[in-house]
């Protein structure tokens, strides 16, 4: 099959689009406005973007209350979506109106943070706290404007349970993060496997060769 995203000729009774990039990791947004009232809302179009120093970004389509917010007061905390948070994460998907807090509507204990206002996920295993960056808008090839909004944050603190350290590493099957895939499905980070790199290629010989003076007889 092929077919062209901007016309949606798949011929499928579902869009396939958001089935073909995953697992997706969910940011868990935590966010308070202007007048202190806390929000708290999942993204499955949430990631990384660097290491050093590190920043994360999350995708908003429609502006929702999460965007303004770190737009508005310059901060916001990332919670890890984790199995057992899965039933609370979702509830608090739902659209509340603006000066609704999510985390006391769904019954969620939130807790302090150290660099910033907006407090984390008490129960959720790692909690990144950011700055706000930026907000990216994207134009099609067809000239008019994506209807979402890329908000990146710097992470200037990080909370990780102790208890999902082991031997120095973060244990990943401890915390069991839960992802998006397509559709209305999840799924559960439950088993892992490694792969070392490649050991870096043996530098071939790139040095001209010696070119030999002619002997001179008697």
């Amino acid at each position: 099959m092929f077919y062209d995203p901007r016309r949606n000729d798949h011929n499928l009774p579902h869009n396939p689009w958001l089935a073909l990039v995953v697992p997706r990791p969910i940011g868990w947004i935590s966010t308070v406005n202007r007048s202190g009232v806390v929000n708290l809302g999942p993204y499955s179009f949430f990631n990384t973007v660097s290491a050093n120093p590190p920043f994360v970004l999350f995708s908003s389509h429609p502006r929702k209350h999460s965007q303004t917010n770190a737009e508005e007061t310059g901060e916001f905390v990332v919670n890890m979506a984790t199995w057992d948070l899965r039933e609370v994460m979702n509830a608090s998907s739902a659209e509340y109106a603006a000066g609704i807090s999510e985390s006391e509507r769904v019954g969620i204990e939130m807790a302090r943070c150290v660099n910033v206002k907006p407090p984390r996920v008490a129960r959720s295993p790692v909690a990144l706290e950011c700055r706000y960056n930026t907000t990216v808008r994207l134009t099609g090839s067809d000239g008019r404007q994506n209807p979402s909004s890329i908000v990146f944050g710097e992470v200037v603190g990080v909370h990780v349970d102790d208890r999902v350290i082991v031997d120095g590493r973060i244990d990943v099957l401890k915390m069991q993060p839960i992802a998006r895939l397509g559709y209305m499905d999840f799924t559960l980070v439950d088993n892992l496997f490694e792969m070392l790199r490649p050991a870096k290629p043996a530098q071939e010989h790139t040095e001209p060769p010696a070119i030999r003076q002619p002997v001179e007889q008697d």
